[in-house]
């Protein structure tokens, strides 16, 4: 379980706090920050589940080190059916998640940013449920803006 102390140390860890960053932090502001693991041939892992009862993926936050592939296991403990609506890059992967079952998908998520993935079948407390995924990662230099630089943490 991630208490507020190391939430608020993983938030500044990764970057996440700072100036034009703080507003992942607003509207996920209930759930847990996980980061995904990263095996020797560089394909990533995590786990995300519906805890019974909260209408909430845990953790609501996903952190991924780098872009690249990332191996999903998703479960639903909850009593209720749910569903996954997740990015990928070519096209996003839907997942069905009856009560006490559990789903795989095998994301690509080679750039850095935000990836925001949700539960939008029933109304889930008026939002469904809504999570993310940060890549960490510097855009390559042939996709940036042309543009002044940013502040940097």
């Amino acid at each position: 379980m991630t208490t507020a102390k190391d939430r608020a140390e993983l938030l500044s860890e990764i970057g996440l706090d700072g100036q034009n960053k703080a507003g992942i932090g607003q509207v996920l502001a209930t759930g847990n920050i996980g980061r995904a693991t990263e095996r020797a041939d560089g394909t990533m892992e995590a786990t995300i589940r519906i805890n019974p009862d909260e209408i909430a993926w845990d953790p609501s936050i996903l952190v991924m080190p780098h872009g690249g592939d990332l191996e999903l296991t998703l479960i639903n403990d909850d009593l209720n059916t749910h569903c996954a609506l997740l990015p990928s890059n070519g096209d996003k992967k839907f997942i069905w998640l009856v009560n006490h079952s559990k789903g795989r998908a095998t994301l690509n998520l080679d750039g850095p940013g935000y990836y925001w993935y949700s539960s939008p079948t029933g109304n889930d407390e008026g939002r469904g449920l809504t999570g993310a995924i940060v890549v960490l990662g510097d855009v390559p230099p042939e996709a940036r803006l042309d543009r002044p630089d940013q502040p940097r943490p």
